[in-house]
């Protein structure tokens, strides 16, 4: 017997989607995301009261160039039974490789719609629901717990990141801990470096030079930084 047809997406008010497929990171992904960045709808305001501007409201629902290097960085990534945590998920690329693979993700994002359009793409590839959580990278999130890995993606885009990400890093990170971002060559990735090894993680880097699957033209570097409970 067949199994049954996976729903459509749910009809969005207020701003237009479209469903695209993403490839390179493994089988392929089908994802539901905002049809251009011109996109805002936040009529109770709950996108304002997280500090997200009216530019910066549509951000999180496009797929972002460096959202793929992380993905296909996923797919190979030692899971051995982690606990990992996606900082600034937007669409949730790397979390859904990890989700597939069988790892223990949670994903999680600021934004008010990330966790419905997660709901909607785990629906599209048929996987089972995965774990998310609001979280605010400036203020308490007990929710959360510790992770031995965090990941993320071009999360270095304001002048004030390296602070605010790292302490929120460090708070969330077990005594043991793997942190691998993906960025874009951002000019803040330097004082981010610098702000973890205060911290006490060593870091090594590497360039990214493609992008996976069509191998179109990427400049920017996977950065990793390490903490173990018996110092560096």
């Amino acid at each position: 017997m067949s199994p049954p047809p996976i729903p459509p997406p749910a009809i969005p008010v207020g701003y237009l989607v479209k469903q695209q497929t993403v490839s390179g990171a493994g089988a392929n992904l089908q994802v539901r995301s905002l049809l251009d960045r011109q996109q805002y709808y936040d009529p109770l305001g709950e996108a304002a009261m997280q500090g997200i501007s009216d530019a910066q409201w549509p951000l999180f629902g496009l797929i972002w160039p460096t959202g793929r290097v992380l993905s296909l960085a996923m797919q190979t990534f030692e899971l051995d039974g982690r606990r990992v945590l996606e900082l600034g998920c937007g669409l949730a690329l790397a979390s859904l490789i990890v989700h597939r693979r069988g790892g223990n993700i949670t994903a999680s994002d600021c934004h008010p719609l990330a966790g419905e359009f997660l709901i909607e793409n785990l629906k599209l590839n048929g996987m089972l629901p995965m774990k998310y959580e609001l979280a605010n990278w400036g203020r308490a999130n007990p929710a959360l717990g510790l992770f031995d890995v965090i990941i993320g993606s071009d999360v270095l885009y304001d002048r004030d990141q390296p602070e605010v990400l790292s302490q929120f890093i460090d708070r969330h990170s077990a005594a043991t801990v793997e942190v691998l971002i993906a960025d874009p060559d951002r000019g803040n990735q330097s004082p981010f470096s610098r702000k973890m090894a205060v911290l006490g993680y060593a870091h090594s880097e590497q360039r990214v030079t493609s992008l996976p699957a069509d191998g179109g033209p990427y400049k920017g570097r996977l950065h990793n930084y390490r903490r173990t409970s018996f110092g560096l």
